[in-house]
């Protein structure tokens, strides 16, 4: 187990900048998620650290050593892709002892190698069947017990859950969190799942257009957002976002009037457009002052019900969680109110996050 390094990297295809110099640490033992919007980069930047892609500038380390011009194999790495990549003609067993064949290593040393990682993951009884045999979830088992038999320093996750059926992804989402516990390695998990990373994660690296927006734990992306796309990204359903402007008693909010809320203005200028973001449950109905919030549809699952609907001077589609059932009709009116203490303050320029008023 390593720690691992990125400093400046920097990746272009041709004209087209992709990484634009990324500093990330990834500390010895952690489980790390890249999540981030589709051509995000996130992919690429794992294919960095494999060594798949090279980078044009910058610097990567696993442990002390300086990778660039390693090889894959010389990386101390395995990677872990979105399709199985399974050997149609070879059983389980066989697909889980090839890679170790190739490094010569004795007999007994690969037989005890493919016997820990089948128990590990429960394939035991699978091991003399070929792939065509296996469901989608124990394909992808292999695929993982295919990484764990190397003892690799750093294992590498390629969206490998993308392929699976809503049931399967938590099953194996679960597996590989336990994996992570068991083993206590170095794992860096690339997924556009942002459930995947708020679950499985020690910290999240919020990747967008080359660039990390944000890195840390779930819990300071969820609730200390650095800006309007690391807060809209993280959580869902995605934050509400409402207009407002700053006035010398506080944030006139669309809908709801002026607010006193508790972040600093300091160097703002009355008139400056802002945005507010309140996320769904923490948006809810109320007997008191509050706006209007016109239902649209609503969604009961039983335990919890999401309410969708329109509000006056905003123009996207407001959403509200509420954690028990609750009836709905379209068109029905409702107040709802907002706790100040939960409500995020974002410049209208840069969507920059205001700090919290000391």
């Amino acid at each position: 187990m390593v720690s691992l390094q990125l400093e400046r990297v920097v990746k272009a295809f041709g004209e087209t900048a992709v990484i634009k110099g990324v500093d990330l640490e990834v500390k010895d033992g952690e489980f790390v998620v890249f999540v981030g919007p589709s051509g995000c980069g996130k992919s690429t930047l794992l294919r960095l650290i494999a060594g798949l892609d090279t980078v044009n500038s910058g610097h990567i380390r696993i442990g002390d050593t300086p990778v660039e011009g390693l090889t894959p194999g010389e990386r101390g790495i395995a990677m872990v892709f979105q399709s199985y990549a399974l050997y149609p003609h070879m059983t389980v067993r066989e697909n889980l002892s090839f890679g170790l064949q190739n490094f010569k290593l004795p007999k007994a040393e690969i037989a005890a190698k493919v016997a820990e990682a089948a128990r590990m993951l429960a394939m035991e009884p699978y091991l003399d069947r070929y792939p065509r045999e296996l469901s989608g979830g124990q394909r992808q088992r292999v695929a993982i017990g295919r990484a764990i038999v190397r003892d690799p320093s750093v294992f590498l996750f390629d969206e490998p859950l993308s392929n699976l059926d809503a049931a399967l992804r938590v099953q194996t989402r679960a597996e590989i969190s336990r994996l992570h516990q068991r083993l206590k390695a170095t794992m860096i998990y690339v997924t556009h799942d942002q459930v995947e990373a708020m679950t499985m994660a020690d910290r999240i690296a919020v990747l967008n257009a080359g660039n990390i927006e944000q890195y840390g734990t779930p819990e300071e992306l969820f609730m200390h957002p650095a800006n309007k796309f690391v807060a809209r990204f993280i959580g869902s359903p995605s934050m509400n976002i409402f207009p407002g402007t700053l006035t010398p008693g506080g944030i006139d909010v669309a809908g709801f009037g002026t607010l006193n809320l508790p972040v600093d203005t300091a160097g703002l200028a009355a008139g400056a457009a802002v945005e507010i973001g309140v996320r769904p449950q923490h948006l809810k109905p109320t007997e008191g002052a509050g706006a209007t919030f016109t239902v649209t549809y609503a969604e009961s699952i039983g335990t919890e019900t999401y309410v969708y609907g329109t509000m006056a001077g905003t123009p996207d589609e407001v959403i509200l969680h509420i954690p028990d059932h609750r009836k709905f009709e379209p068109g029905e009116a409702i107040t709802v109110g907002m706790d100040p203490a939960l409500v995020h303050v974002f410049l209208g320029d840069t969507g920059a996050t205001l700090p919290v008023r000391a």
